[in-house]
């Protein structure tokens, strides 16, 4: 099995991409680009050099996903959301060699017109709002909103808000699986159902 590419799509040659993917209309991967298996580009999606991708990711429209940005297993990027790759770009100074590193841990969310700035984690399985601007970290689960991003609460795998009790454990409604909160800004899986 190989991938799809439509034919408005441009795959520059040494492109790696792994079975069952699919490059839908008007998208643009560049060369230096590792792209996992049964992965989704929604229409107009730019993927630049030095990026990774991992297996089972779905970007949505309009997204560009420039150089250093690290995207693991079975994440999402809504429609439109932006990622940046240099902290103060000015037209006339040309700062490639100052792009930082933005990574992505598996599972995570990212909503419709949000921002990621430029040298920050995901963590897992985290889900950003939409319209959010992400300007620090993300710890894994949490659910962030706003401008600039705040915490709001906590998300289990499956996407369902996260509600703890005085013992601080929270089950998932949808799976039963449990979580346990660790500290103000870490909580753990701690039995799959």
């Amino acid at each position: 099995m190989a991938f799809y590419q439509h034919k408005t799509a441009i795959i520059d040659n040494g492109a790696q991409i792994g079975d069952g993917s699919k490059v839908w209309h008007f998208c643009h991967i560049m060369a230096d680009t590792q792209i996992g298996k049964n992965c989704i580009f929604g229409q107009n999606v730019f993927v630049a050099n030095k990026t990774t991708i991992g297996n089972g990711v779905k970007v949505q429209n309009n997204v560009s996903i420039y150089s250093d940005v690290h995207i693991e297993d079975d994440c999402f990027l809504g429609p439109s959301m932006v990622f940046t790759n240099v902290i103060n770009p000015r037209a006339f100074i040309e700062r490639k060699s100052e792009y930082k590193k933005t990574i992505l841990r598996k599972g995570c969310s990212v909503g419709a017109n949000a921002t990621i700035v430029c040298g920050i984690e995901l963590g897992e399985y985290c889900f950003v709002g939409a319209g959010c601007v992400v300007n620090k970290d993300v710890p894994a689960y949490a659910l962030v909103v706003g401008v600039p991003m705040k915490q709001i609460g906590w998300m289990s795998k499956q996407g369902e808000k996260l509600h703890f009790n005085k013992d601080g454990v929270a089950q998932c409604p949808a799976t039963g699986e449990r979580y346990k909160m660790i500290s103000d800004s870490e909580i753990k899986l701690i039995d799959e159902a």
